[in-house]
């Protein structure tokens, strides 16, 4: 958002802000928040960097089709380790995964 922009919904009254200060989250948790994100979009470039479906990617996995979509969105029922684990089986080296950690 421009600064005009913001200083003209600012003097409205309206507060302005991010996810985390909207939902108050703590520097640990917003930080948790953005490496899931990170480590969710790298699967999803990493598998179509390989020409894999969804659906391959289960296989691979022994998972089924829709875990993968979850893995993929982000979404808060998949565990970090999930994702470390299918990024390494996707050929992912730990040099990599430290640097999307960084």
């Amino acid at each position: 958002m421009n600064t005009a922009k913001r200083k003209r919904l600012e003097a409205k009254g309206w507060k302005l802000g991010n996810a985390s200060d909207f939902l108050n989250l703590s520097p640990e948790e917003t930080a948790y928040v953005e490496v899931k994100i990170a480590l969710s979009k790298r699967l999803q470039e990493t598998r179509r960097g390989k020409n894999l479906s969804q659906e391959q990617l289960a296989q691979l996995l022994k998972s089924s089709q829709s875990r993968v979509a979850k893995m993929e969105a982000g979404d808060p029922t998949v565990s970090l380790d999930l994702l470390v684990r299918s990024l390494l089986a996707l050929g992912a080296s730990r040099k990599t995964l430290a640097r999307m950690l960084a």
